[in-house]
């Protein structure tokens, strides 16, 4: 393969971090939204070095024993990533003070520890002994012998322990803030003022009720939180099940080695080095001195408090016009494909059509891939009732979902006790296609109704994921999905489909096929173009293929919410690819690609991201839109992203994330508020 020109993967990861942290910086953002930003920049950031950075650091000590075959240097690699991080941690902290500036106006004050008057420190303290005093064990440090059970991602407080008059040895304690338990927020109200205290500072505020029976009467507490490598190392033993292997795997990420330590920056020098020594840590690159506060993360589940206007404005989910209430929804979908699009649309025709099938009497079998389910999953409590009801209920659950291995496990359990047929997931080749086949005995015999899926059967995360999701009885589809359920039992022997393509087998093939199509058309004098939308541009050959595509003359616009390493713009190369980022109120999250096609647009829906995992290592799925409506609707939708002059962002360009801005006398585009209004529009004038 040629030496092409493209952005390093975890750089470019960092720079879409930073677009999240755009929207916290954004004043025209509500407050609390703005800070609900800093939690997903700060989650972002949590999984990035549990993931990306642990496998850098994994292949910087093969690299060193030798290993040969990496076309990079991850120790440059890591180098990069922590001049950003850095950079990134400063404006970090300066927009949430700004923010937290900004809340004391309408009387919310975040309040650091020493802030609170008699009265609310009494507040605190009645807190601490009704609720938080019994979620607390303290652990000697001097008497820790397991520093390997230190929770990953938790909050801790080093607490040094001394006596006045210098009666007791000095001596260190570690306390787990609480917060898998507990709110990190207790809120005062004081008339119309709200003191928000966070849980480590109610901590803080009691410490001389822990530790004062002891004999000390001087504290000082320090906050600290090790982040640990989380990719699962899987043993090869023949004798247990997978969900045993996984289920050890998942312990031992618990204890997975630190690859960043974050600590208060105002420890003193020699507590921080007692810390480090009972921890055997001694690389000075995964130290990172922090602030006071660790977790921001958890402002994402921030109180609603205040006044409305701190908040969005609610974007209630309408109704899709063809799916009226009390109407069933095979006998619309057996006239016509329909195409839901969420957040805009509600998850609950889905939920309605698990829950019509579940008691329908002409309905044999429900077919189902679960990859992240709701923590109260009426999904799966509908394939339940399916079950109870008698009908042939078969689920994939993909237990290798990242972060999301414990929590299917036991929905694995719960199926299986239902009488749900779950079919053993594939080690090292997930199933991230989203599929929904159910068989119905009708007047002439089976048919066969599919829902294709960019986004996940979760109705939780179906309120803020956009993702585009069809319904269909086209006989083809149908059979292709059935098709797709047998490859899942028996992997490694494709079956021949007509409609559906998929990875690991065909995807790649697919859509280089289409952009060669597209290159034949320019040259020809054809109009020859694209659109792809996705959240990760990364596959070299795709990239390369782009670039060769430009260079032939055929336009090309992507939308990737998250990773490109494709650089637009460069003369003689990419000159005809323009690259966007959205990032705004819902995450993009939906695939969809168009080609030309000579005048005659061919339309897909997907599940996969152009990535290498997603095209050799998992089941994936691209399906054709072929009703011309619904590929209108998908059009014009990608067009609406395309004008956006609010939320969109050049990205790769001279300028890292420069928003795109509205031309002099052209109107504001904020493209999720106005697909909300072009789907309303459509569903009015039905």
């Amino acid at each position: 393969m040629k030496d092409i020109p493209t952005i390093n993967r975890e750089v470019s990861w960092l720079h879409f971090n930073a677009r999240v942290l755009q929207e916290a910086k954004d004043e025209g953002n509500p407050l609390f939204e703005r800070l609900r930003f800093i939690g997903i920049y700060s989650n972002n950031r949590d999984e990035f070095f549990r993931v990306r950075v642990a496998t850098l650091r994994r292949l910087k000590e093969l690299q060193k024993k030798g290993g040969e075959g990496l076309d990079f240097n991850p120790g440059k690699v890591l180098k990069e990533i922590r001049r950003i991080i850095d950079e990134q941690e400063n404006a970090y902290m300066s927009i949430y003070l700004r923010i937290r500036e900004q809340l004391r106006e309408y009387g919310i004050f975040i309040t650091e520890f020493g802030q609170l008057d008699t009265y609310q420190i009494a507040k605190v303290k009645s807190y601490y002994a009704e609720v938080v005093r019994p979620n607390l064990f303290p652990i000697m440090l001097s008497g820790l012998k397991d520093v390997e059970g230190l929770r990953d991602n938790s909050i801790y407080l080093v607490v040094r322990l001394s006596h006045s008059g210098g009666m007791i040895p000095v001596d260190y304690a570690l306390v787990k803030v609480p917060t898998s338990r507990l709110s990190r927020f207790y809120i005062i109200e004081s008339g119309d003022a709200h003191h928000v205290v966070l849980l480590d500072d109610v901590i803080r505020y009691n410490l001389d009720e822990i530790f004062m029976p002891f004999g000390y009467d001087t504290f000082q507490a320090y906050s600290m939180k090790f982040t640990r490598d989380a990719e699962l190392d899987m043993e090869n033993d023949v004798s247990k099940s997978f969900i045993e292997i996984m289920a050890e795997s998942l312990r031992q990420r618990k204890r997975g080695a630190p690859v960043r330590f974050i600590y208060d920056r105002t420890m003193p020098a020699e507590v921080l080095d007692i810390v480090l020594r009972k921890f055997k840590i001694n690389k000075k690159d995964i130290l990172i001195p922090g602030w006071k506060y660790h977790n921001f993360r958890d402002f994402m589940s921030f109180p609603r408090i205040g006044p409305a206007h701190l908040w969005d404005i609610p974007i209630t989910p309408m109704r899709h016009p063809d799916l009226p209430p009390h109407r069933s929804i095979f006998s619309v979908i057996r006239k016509k494909d329909i195409m839901l699009h969420f957040p805009y649309q509600t998850f609950m025709h889905i939920i309605d059509l698990l829950r019509e099938a579940s008691i329908d009497p002409k309905v044999r079998s429900i077919k189902m891939t679960l990859y992240r389910a709701a923590r109260d999953s009426n999904v799966i409590n509908a394939l339940v009732n399916a079950a109870r009801n008698g009908k042939s209920v078969t689920v994939f659950l993909e237990i290798q979902a990242r972060f999301d291995e414990k929590a299917n496990i036991q929905w694995s359990e719960k199926l299986l006790e239902e009488g749900v047929k779950v079919i053993k997931t594939i080690p090292g080749l997930k199933v991230h296609s989203k599929l929904l086949l159910i068989r119905r005995r009708e007047e002439k015999g089976d048919v066969w109704y599919s829902n294709i899926s960019t986004g996940n059967y979760n109705e939780s995360t179906a309120k803020i994921y956009a993702d585009d999701s069809l319904l269909t009885c086209n006989p083809k589809i149908g059979y292709d999905v059935g098709q797709m359920f047998k490859l899942f039992e028996t992997p490694y022997t494709p079956s021949q489909l007509s409609k559906l393509i998929i990875s690991p087998y065909q995807t790649r093939k697919f859509f280089l096929k289409l952009l060669n199509q597209e290159i034949r058309n320019a040259r020809a004098g054809k109009p020859a173009w694209a659109i792809l939308k996705m959240n990760s541009l990364v596959d070299d050959k795709l990239v390369e293929k782009l670039y060769q595509a430009s260079g032939e003359g055929v336009k090309i616009k992507i939308i990737s919410r998250g990773i490109c390493t494709l650089v637009p713009g460069l003369n003689g190369l990419s000159e005809n690819i323009e690259v966007i980022s959205i990032v705004d109120r819902f995450l993009e999250h939906s695939r969809v690609f168009v080609f030309g096609n000579d005048s005659s647009p061919q339309v897909f829906i997907s599940s996969a991201d152009w990535m290498v995992r997603n095209l050799d290592h998992r089941f994936e799925v691209v399906c054709p839109i072929e009703d011309p409506y619904l590929k209108q609707e998908l059009i014009d939708m990608l067009y609406i992203q395309l004008s956006d002059n609010q939320k969109a962002r050049l990205i790769n360009g001279p300028e890292v994330n420069q928003y795109r801005r509205a031309n002099e006398g052209e109107a504001p585009l904020r493209s999720q508020i106005s697909i909300y209004h072009y789907l309303e529009t459509k569903a009015e004038r039905n």
